[in-house]
């Protein structure tokens, strides 16, 4: 097979002004803290500093939730659904208009391909605000209230906490809905990856959202535990790991607080012996080196049935060696870098766990850049059950191979999990697809594709992959109420 050689084809970086140093969003302006503690955003590809970054404390999350509560009162609440699509619509207009400015600064502050960026999260994002803003005046006719009841209201000020794989992504997810029913939002993003969160403030003041119905607060644990425990926040939306979810539904145990949780996952790709390997093997690269592997719902546990086991491993190790690792802002870079070194010790970790618990590992040959975070799309062969790499979630470009026999032992092994996110499954029969989602005990199960997303389809999962839905007519259900709790 002939090797194509890709000449560098880098995104420029000018149409990014990144500020020296971020306040905090409050109120509708940029605000110093209460408090002298920064932190740095860097860029996981270079380990170079882009911007300081306030820290916001329990006295700016306060404010933060005290002027969200007076929109939700004086203005937001009370707008008309109508009205407030016209301001999702701006908001979504304004995405598009700005997408190239977004997706450069999302590659830098996050690491990920510029092609990942500007393809799939910053079209989403604006998607996700358009399908929104079409609901905010249609709620009444969404099936969200019994027959004969009260029709739906907000529920009031929503605190949000995002993670650092999709950080624009993610805030689209929670914002857009959260907006589009009546309430107002206090977000803090992953304290790695702010940066497109503070842009999209700007977003906000450029579509003269009015003050207060935004709020985004930047920090670490501390902030997002002082957001999580603040009595004014009437409702928690979180997307991050399974311990941090637990930890927040302890919090709000007993209180009136409600929650969305979309937490940890393992999701299993399951390949049967009538699948078209060649694109099931596409299938398996998307849905675990998309993104380096930091996705939720990554196909991290490949189940091949035994027949056709040595025929896909020897594809996909073929396709591997043409996948490209490197620089994210170079439009042919198909694995950007991880997203901190946090993240990468945690995936040397579990890979090195996995050797030595009888896996064998495979890379493709690749020169690694010298400065950054950066670890090559790997497989495991000969995994079991009972091995770590096949039970936790990686998070990283690592891919565990297991195999089986028949449709019931598949089903077996994808659900032998605390995780139940996303699954997948490959085959040419459209009863076998049929009977495995409904045996599968996932909250989204692909066929004959994998990580493919659509503001209009419900997102969630079971188990310890948390709990509530995002996006479509489902995930309006947790932002708002129809009872006579408000």
């Amino acid at each position: 097979m002939p090797r194509f050689e890709y000449a560098p084809a880098p995104e420029s970086r000018s149409v990014v002004d990144i500020r020296s140093s971020y306040g905090l969003f409050i109120g509708g302006e940029f605000v110093e803290s209460s408090g002298d503690t920064s932190f740095k955003t860097i860029s996981p590809a270079t380990e170079e500093v882009l911007a300081d970054i306030t820290e916001a404390t329990a006295d700016d999350v306060d404010r933060a939730v005290k002027a969200a509560r007076q929109a939700y009162r004086g203005v937001w609440g009370r707008m008309s659904g109508a009205d407030r699509g016209k301001y999702l619509f701006r908001i979504a207009r304004l995405l598009q208009e700005r997408a190239r400015e977004f997706a450069v600064l999302e590659t830098l502050d996050n690491g990920k391909p510029i092609k990942e960026a500007r393809d799939v999260d910053i079209p989403l994002a604006a998607a996700h605000f358009f399908y929104h803003a079409g609901w905010a005046d249609k709620l009444e006719y969404a099936g969200l209230a019994p027959a004969g009841g009260r029709p739906p209201r907000p529920i009031g000020v929503v605190g949000q906490v995002i993670p650092w794989n999709f950080p624009l992504l993610m805030l689209s997810w929670k914002i857009a809905p959260a907006l589009a029913c009546g309430n107002t939002v206090v977000l803090k993003p992953a304290e790695t990856t702010p940066l497109t969160a503070l842009l999209f403030a700007e977003v906000c003041q450029q579509a003269d959202l009015p003050p207060g119905v935004v709020n985004i607060v930047t920090g670490a644990g501390d902030t997002g535990r002082a957001l999580v425990e603040h009595p004014g926040v009437d409702k928690i939306a979180f997307t991050g790991s399974t311990e941090v979810g637990k930890a927040i539904a302890r919090t709000i145990a007993g209180t009136r607080v409600r929650a969305t949780l979309e937490l940890g996952g393992k999701a299993a790709n399951i390949v049967f012996d009538d699948a078209p390997v060649d694109q099931a093997v596409e299938g398996i690269v998307n849905g675990i080196f998309f993104n380096q592997g930091h996705v939720c719902c990554a196909g991290s546990r490949l189940l091949v049935q035994e027949s056709v086991h040595d025929e896909v491993i020897r594809k996909l190790k073929r396709r591997l060696t043409t996948i490209r690792v490197g620089d994210p802002l170079d439009k042919n870079t198909d694995l950007g870098a991880i997203n901190s070194a946090a993240q990468l010790d945690r995936i040397r970790e579990l890979s090195g766990i996995a050797e030595a618990e009888g896996a064998e590992r495979w890379s493709p040959p690749c020169d690694l850049p010298s400065r950054g975070f950066w670890f090559p799309p790997t497989v495991f062969t000969g995994v079991a059950q009972t091995h770590r790499i096949a039970q936790e979630e990686v998070f990283g470009p690592v891919l565990s191979v297991l195999t089986f026999r028949t449709p019931q032992e598949a089903v077996a092994k994808a659900n032998n999990t605390p995780y139940g996110l996303s699954a997948g499954v490959w085959t040419d029969k459209g009863s076998r697809i049929l009977w495995m989602a409904d045996q599968l005990r996932a909250g989204v199960v692909w066929a004959n594709t994998f990580n493919k997303f659509d503001p209009t389809s419900p997102f969630g999962g079971f188990k310890e992959s948390g709990y509530g839905r995002e996006g479509g007519r489902h995930g309006l259900e947790g932002y708002v109420t129809t009872g006579d709790d408000q």
